[in-house]
């Protein structure tokens, strides 16, 4: 029985010893095993991060070279090339009519409408400037928008009895004036191919109207009146009265002898 149990114990000591080297060695192969699992992530996560950021850098690359790309191509399309063989750009005025002087009237719901048209006209005007001149060397803007328009303007309507009502200190007189119409480089700007050149060529006169005052109220005509006595003191009306008269009595004396 003692032999037995001897062998008994030492199977049962050499089977502990055997699951005890299993558990020992599954210990050592799973801190081997987590050593190398923590080793292989770490190095796939870094593998990952230098992936992202060279995607990242990639991406960034590209929009910065696109974007450039872009500010380039506006900064060119936006140069305008105009060749030195071009003629200047001209304005024309088409209303009212240049061969004779349009006089205007200042009056309430009296407009006046300037027009004209453009001729080889390369670079655009961000604006027009619409003056006029008085003769009397006042200048007076032209327009509701105090005489700056759209450079593709063709066309501007003053209202002259509204701005002489809104303008006492500097009114419109009775006189001729000069219609003055440039753009962006201003109204001594010399010829350059394609660009406007300023128009001076349009001359109108303006005036004011008299208030009606009836006969019956005593008026009378000061320049007829005195028109009638230069002509009675002229030389060749006395020479005409007297041979009116001559041919009178001469045809009253034939009658009598007929």
């Amino acid at each position: 029985m003692s032999a037995e149990l001897y062998s008994v114990k030492k199977r049962q000591q050499q089977g502990g010893q055997q699951g005890g080297g299993q558990q020992g060695g599954g210990q050592q192969g799973g801190q081997q095993g987590g050593q190398q699992g923590g080793q292989q992530g770490g190095q796939s996560q870094s593998q990952s991060q230098s992936q992202s950021q060279s995607q990242s850098g990639s991406q960034s690359g590209s929009q910065t070279g696109s974007q450039s790309q872009t500010g380039t191509g506006a900064s060119s399309s936006s140069t305008l090339s105009i060749p030195e063989t071009a003629p200047a750009g001209l304005l024309t005025v088409t209303q009212p009519p240049q061969q004779s002087t349009s006089y205007y009237k200042i009056a309430q719901n009296q407009f006046i409408t300037f027009g004209w048209n453009f001729s080889y006209i390369l670079a655009t005007p961000t604006h027009l400037t619409v003056s006029a001149v008085c003769e009397n060397g006042n200048t007076y803007p032209v327009g509701p928008t105090n005489g700056i328009i759209p450079g593709t303007a063709t066309t501007v309507v003053w209202d002259t009895y509204s701005y002489q009502t809104s303008h006492p200190n500097l009114p419109l007189v009775q006189a001729k004036y000069t219609l003055e119409i440039w753009g962006d480089q201003g109204p001594n700007a010399v010829r350059a191919p394609g660009y406007l050149t300023p128009n001076s060529a349009l001359q109108f006169a303006l005036y004011t109207p008299q208030a009606y005052t009836p006969i019956g109220s005593g008026w009378s005509c000061a320049g007829c009146s005195g028109a009638m006595s230069q002509y009675v003191t002229h030389p060749a009306f006395a020479g005409i009265f007297a041979t009116l008269i001559v041919m009178l009595l001469s045809g009253s004396i034939l009658m009598r002898r007929i």
